[in-house]
């Protein structure tokens, strides 16, 4: 979907209708969730504090994110995708990968299925989508964003291969900022550039990521599309209005977070082994401390008890501006319950 959060709420308010706006990021610490195209303009970002989207562009206006409206609209565009398969892998509320090898239509084209599913959506629900058609997923997420907005791109599989070799390499769908200057200073710029260097290279210079490097910009990707995924960990945050430096103040926020976690743990019907604590001071540096207990645990008391001692494990070096925990090692196997992402499921909050 093209700017999702911020689509919709164009859609359900006329008066923000080609205007500069946020979802999120309105409040003094606050951080942008989406911004529309006419705020990217500016450089306006997902992820971005609110104050620094405000310095890029003045006039650009915060509107409160409303998460029941974005799935209910998430799952009629989801409803659309079953027409056509079974094999539906959502990323997240506003994006999925379809294998329609085999689909419910008969139609031997991809690229008209995508038309067709983008016209539907658009018929349904008054948004844009974007698209991406390829052999694999990998090349069909690049290309997915390779038209944006309302727009589709298709690689052809004799097309791959040069389609790679000139994809710039910060392009390249797993390939972050701090990756692309690593292989900038490697005298990597391009998929062709990538292709020159051997797997060993590749595997001493990035570690684990080295050879997937290596097969993905020979078009290899041999991720299916998974429409199962399991549940591999599970947690919340909060970030606070002012830095905290007192400990006792930290434990009484890690009491409202380890609820927030009982309660979804409760809802999924799950528990955990491996608990962490997450704590972002106020330079923004980021501190993780885990410990794994040999039972499976899903309570506050217990959950607040084990992130206690992790919270007394060493002296804090700075305020703290943020504090989560997660659960993982979880009691999830293969036969349960469809989930939509093989990630942490963290929920963010502000303390207000």
């Amino acid at each position: 979907m093209d700017a999702f959060y911020a689509s919709v709420e164009q859609l359900d308010n006329p008066e923000l209708r080609g205007k500069a706006i946020a979802v999120g990021g309105g409040s003094k610490r606050g951080v942008v969730s989406a911004a529309s195209y006419e705020a990217r303009k500016f450089g306006v970002r997902s992820a971005m504090s609110g104050a620094m989207a405000k310095k890029l562009c003045p006039h650009l206006i915060f509107v409160k994110s409303n998460f029941d409206r974005y799935r209910e609209l998430s799952q009629r565009i989801r409803d659309i995708f079953f027409e056509y398969t079974d094999l539906v892998e959502p990323l997240s509320l506003d994006e999925a990968y379809l294998d329609v090898t085999t689909n419910k239509k008969g139609n031997p084209s991809a690229t008209l299925i995508a038309k067709e599913i983008r016209q539907k959506i658009k018929d349904k629900t008054g948004l844009n989508a974007s698209a991406g058609i390829s052999i694999n997923k990998f090349i069909a997420k690049i290309a997915s964003d390779y038209n944006k907005p309302n727009g589709q791109k298709t690689v052809l599989p004799n097309e791959v291969e040069e389609f790679l070799e000139k994809l710039e390499i910060r392009k390249f769908h797993g390939v972050g900022k701090v990756t692309a200057e690593k292989m900038y200073q490697l005298g990597i710029f391009t998929g062709k550039d990538l292709k020159t260097k051997s797997e060993e290279f590749l595997a001493e210079k990035f570690g684990k990521s080295g050879p997937y490097y290596y097969h993905v910009v020979r078009g290899i990707h041999l991720s299916e599309v998974k429409p199962n995924r399991i549940r591999k960990s599970l947690g919340a945050e909060r970030t606070f209005l002012e830095n905290i430096t007192s400990e006792i103040f930290m434990l009484e926020r890690l009491e409202h977070i380890a609820e927030e976690i009982e309660r979804r743990l409760a809802k999924s019907k799950v528990a955990g082994k491996t608990i962490t604590l997450k704590i972002k001071y106020s330079d923004f540096t980021l501190q993780t401390r885990s410990k794994t207990i040999s039972y499976y645990i899903s309570t506050k008391e217990l959950i607040l008890e084990v992130a206690k001692e992790l919270l007394y494990q060493e002296r804090m070096k700075d305020s703290v501006r943020l504090l989560g925990i997660s659960l993982s090692n979880l009691n999830t196997d293969k036969k349960d319950k469809p989930l939509a992402k093989e990630e942490v499921y963290v929920q963010l909050k502000l303390d207000l």
